[in-house]
């Protein structure tokens, strides 16, 4: 056994990736349900939340990669669930918008997932979970 390494059942990063996973086993479903990636729906969340975003910025907003996003937005595209416009001004951008198809799919998932996170906040509280979420995140760059 390695000296400099905490037991792997306390290891910060293996337990932030059994969290999520513990998260993601409940909302898989409906989002599959819904013929969604994990990465579809975030991005389909930050549209609705924050309205339409540059792709850049999308992608930051929602830890996707460029290459990954690009991809995304072809996909939802094709969906009819966004629609990509020419920046004002400068027309070698692109502004990414979400459809009505779009915002009834949000609706749609809206109340299943809710009931989790509902459920999360009732279990460890809102507040303190995001405050050491932030904290963790503080020493990152995203």
């Amino acid at each position: 056994m390695n000296k400099f390494f905490a037991k792997t059942e306390e290891s910060l990063p293996i337990m932030l990736l059994r969290a999520r996973e513990a998260l993601m086993q409940r909302l898989r479903p409906i989002l599959q349900a819904q013929n969604l990636t994990e990465q579809q729906w975030r991005v389909l969340r930050v549209l609705d939340e924050v309205g339409p975003q540059e792709p850049t910025v999308l992608g930051e907003r929602c830890v996707v990669l460029t290459p990954s996003l690009t991809r995304i937005l072809n996909a939802l595209e094709k969906r009819k669930l966004l629609r990509r416009e020419k920046h004002n001004t400068d027309k070698r951008k692109q502004i990414i918008h979400l459809t009505s198809a779009g915002h009834e799919i949000i609706a749609t998932i809206a109340p299943d997932s809710k009931l989790i996170y509902d459920e999360l906040e009732e279990n460890f509280g809102k507040p303190q979970l995001i405050n050491l979420l932030n904290k963790l995140k503080r020493i990152s760059k995203f």
